[in-house]
């Protein structure tokens, strides 16, 4: 089963998505379920994990209804505010969906580059555990050493780092990024997201050999058991189709076995959510 454990759906709304600049006109509409689902049948694809784009519950019930609504989303990350001093109670209630498998903070949009170390936030991360939610860390180069500290607050907890910690494609300046990365692999706990690549890139000038010195780095550090397929869908639009961000792993990765290869394209994302 191949599955893509990185997508995400929105309807378009200029204030609540006001990420979404004038440069990313291409992605200023709604993205659903039906326009993915054929994605998916044409790259052989079976299901998907759809990943929060807006911070609030509102957005997590949101995905779990096109979830509900739709067989091949697999799974679901939502947000939930770890400060919040019901924390105890949200998680409490949200357990009962199942298709909800875990949460993520926008933490490279936080003013403080230690945002994790928060303690006010570790608070609520350390409950996870006992729910059995994983968390996505979404993070970038600069959150490396600090994201290195947090995951080793949490032996017990699932980690998985989206779109590699974002390194440096465009400038090629992969040295701070390769140091962090590595540190942060050898916790065994955290898995790492082969997606989002593309938007990193030079969006009109990227080639596949770009993304392969980084590519090289998470495999040798991860290993084949640690790495997922994700599309960053309707994102990745901004640098390509969405065959093309197939393409660039799927070259990539297709001098490993069979076996590594259902590992990495879908049997480690399995593991990882519970799917």
């Amino acid at each position: 089963m191949k599955i893509d454990s990185h997508q995400h759906f929105w309807k378009y709304h200029p204030v609540k998505d006001a990420w979404i600049s004038e440069e990313m006109k291409i992605i200023q509409q709604d993205f659903l379920p039906a326009e993915l689902y054929s994605l998916l049948v044409k790259n052989n694809i079976d299901g998907c994990v759809a990943i929060q784009a807006d911070q609030s519950e509102e957005e997590t019930h949101f995905l779990l209804h096109l979830a509900q609504e739709n067989d091949f989303i697999l799974g679901v990350v939502g947000w939930i505010d770890f400060k919040s001093d019901t924390i105890e109670e949200r998680l409490e209630y949200f357990s009962q969906f199942k298709k909800l498998k875990g949460f993520r903070h926008i933490v490279q949009a936080e003013v403080e580059d230690d945002f994790l170390l928060g303690e006010d936030f570790c608070n609520g991360i350390e409950k996870l555990a006992k729910y059995n939610f994983t968390f996505d860390l979404l993070i970038t180069t600069k959150h490396l050493l600090y994201a290195t500290a947090f995951v080793k607050r949490f032996p017990n907890h699932a980690f998985v780092i989206d779109h590699l910690a974002k390194p440096d494609f465009k400038q090629a300046d992969f040295k701070e990024w390769e140091k962090g990365i590595k540190e942060l692999a050898t916790y065994s706990n955290v898995y790492c997201k082969v997606s989002g690549m593309v938007t990193e890139a030079d969006w009109k000038n990227w080639k596949e050999e770009d993304f392969t010195y980084c590519l090289d780095i998470v495999t040798n550090t991860f290993g084949i058991n640690r790495l997922l397929f994700g599309s960053d869908w309707p994102v990745s639009l901004l640098a390509a189709t969405y065959k093309q961000s197939c393409n660039i792993v799927k070259d990539y990765f297709s001098k490993f076995s069979k076996e590594d290869q259902d590992k990495f394209w879908g049997r480690n994302a399995r593991k990882f959510y519970h799917l």
